[in-house]
């Protein structure tokens, strides 16, 4: 996988994978997220996540209904958690592959760019 700045990965569209490719290696997800503020590897390097602190629990809930827009828009769907009514967090991976692939980045970039109500 080519690594890829912010603005790069937000101009792409994610593609369908039903499988039969290879997951990003460990390496390349490390150089990847590097380009990603405040994402990290999870699942010995098979997920990216990333944890935010919302201002109360329907501040999470507008978020996560506007990354399940970008999500379905893409047609890459993450996993949402939300825990202790304001802390919320999104992992990404691509199931058919068990493992990263550029959709994963691409989704994360354009995550990146959705408003959120952050606790103050």
């Amino acid at each position: 996988m080519e690594i890829q700045n912010t603005e790069q990965l937000v101009a792409k569209k994610c593609k369908p994978c039903e499988g039969g490719v290879d997951p990003c290696t460990l390496e390349e997800s490390e150089q990847q997220l590097s380009n990603l503020n405040g994402w990290y590897l999870t699942h010995e390097g098979q997920r990216i996540r990333k944890d935010w602190i919302v201002k109360h629990f329907m501040a999470g809930m507008d978020f996560f209904h506007r990354v399940a827009e970008v999500a379905e828009d893409d047609g890459h769907h993450p996993d949402l958690h939300i825990a202790g009514y304001r802390n919320v967090s999104v992992e990404l991976w691509t199931h058919a592959i068990g493992g990263l692939s550029e959709n994963d980045f691409i989704l994360a970039a354009k995550i990146d760019l959705i408003p959120i109500e952050l606790q103050s």
